[in-house]
């Protein structure tokens, strides 16, 4: 087979009942000059052989099989067998848009700064989907350029793993997948966007997302609320809230409540509290006052945007307009 213009990287672990539909949408690619790296983490149901007789069938699908690892061990080892510096992520249970290979290959190729492009996803089936999966999927397909996708990049996760694309030799440069107490992927792109790698998604929905019980998003301990926090204090500590150990909380509620322990457990101390509840401005909460938003001033810099309620972000961005306060220098929005 000739050199693969993109090798798609793929780690499974008892995906037979899905893995056909998946390998499916690969055949229908408009790219027809990829490889598949897909390795198997120890299955045990029917994965292993559905990727012989696939392998079999279509010289372009290199299965390798590894003892039970788990996913980390099992994407190192798949990226090291990766041919193309173009690789594509995909999870064993997903589809892809027959254009999907074609379009992020070429945004890649058309602009040399890019380093990773995403795409717009669609969770499925949206039958059982819950609120909190439907916004986030809403937050993630709104944040198309680089800046945006950098504003945000410590609310949640910017990208669906399995919707991106990267140059393999940008994401060697800055480590490549590491095990760490959170999130393998959200660890990756914090260490990208340290390092000034540039982002982008394009606006077409090309990976459709399967959502379900198993999945590790829900199930892993490294994928925990309290880990996604973890992970983001981490890289803060390494930019935003470099050499400071003062913090204003903008958002008394229970998730600033949970920042707040998480902060004071890493040497942080807590200046003030910013609160829209008239109850609580003049309080003081775990020794530190509350104030309203008419009282913020760049002098309470740095401020961590705490606030759990949904769309709240909109409304914090027009009062930090108001009260001259600059995003990214004297707050960062973590919720």
């Amino acid at each position: 087979m000739s050199r693969p213009q993109v090798s798609i990287l793929m780690p499974v672990y008892n995906e037979a009942l899905f893995l056909q539909s998946t390998l499916a949408s690969l055949q229908n690619q408009t790219l027809r000059q990829w490889e598949l790296v897909v390795v198997d983490d120890g299955s045990n149901d029917g994965t292993k052989r559905l990727l012989g007789q696939a392998a079999s069938a279509d010289p372009r699908i290199r299965p390798f099989f590894l003892p039970r690892s788990g996913i980390v061990a099992a994407l190192k080892y798949g990226l090291e067998n990766c041919q193309s510096d173009f690789v594509a992520r995909l999870d064993g249970d997903d589809i892809c848009h027959p254009k999907r290979l074609e379009k992020q290959l070429d945004a890649l190729k058309r602009d040399s700064q890019l380093d990773l492009v995403a795409c717009r996803i669609e969770h499925f089936p949206r039958s059982d989907m819950q609120p909190g999966m439907k916004a986030y999927e809403t937050w993630q397909n709104e944040l198309l350029s680089h800046d945006q996708i950098m504003r945000d990049r410590f609310v949640e996760s910017p990208f669906a793993h399995p919707s991106v694309m990267f140059r393999k030799s940008a994401v060697e440069r800055v480590g490549g997948y590491r095990d760490q107490p959170w999130a393998e992927d959200y660890d990756l792109w914090l260490r990208m966007a340290d390092a000034g790698r540039r982002f982008q998604r394009l606006p077409e929905t090309l990976l459709y997302w399967r959502d379900r019980p198993q999945r590790l998003t829900r199930t892993a301990t490294n994928c925990s609320l309290d880990a996604f926090r973890r992970c983001r204090l981490h890289y803060l500590e390494r930019d935003f809230l470099s050499n400071r150990k003062t913090v204003t909380l903008w958002g008394a509620g229970q998730e600033g409540k949970k920042w707040q322990t998480l902060l004071r457990e890493s040497g942080f101390e807590i200046s003030c509290w910013v609160e829209v509840d008239r109850r609580k401005i003049g309080q003081r909460i775990c020794n530190a006052p509350v104030i309203g938003r008419s009282e913020l001033t760049a002098s309470h810099a740095p401020i961590l945007v705490t606030i759990g309620s949904r769309g709240a972000r909109g409304e914090v961005r027009d009062v930090a307009t108001v009260q001259r306060l600059s995003e990214g220098e004297d707050y960062v929005c973590v919720t």
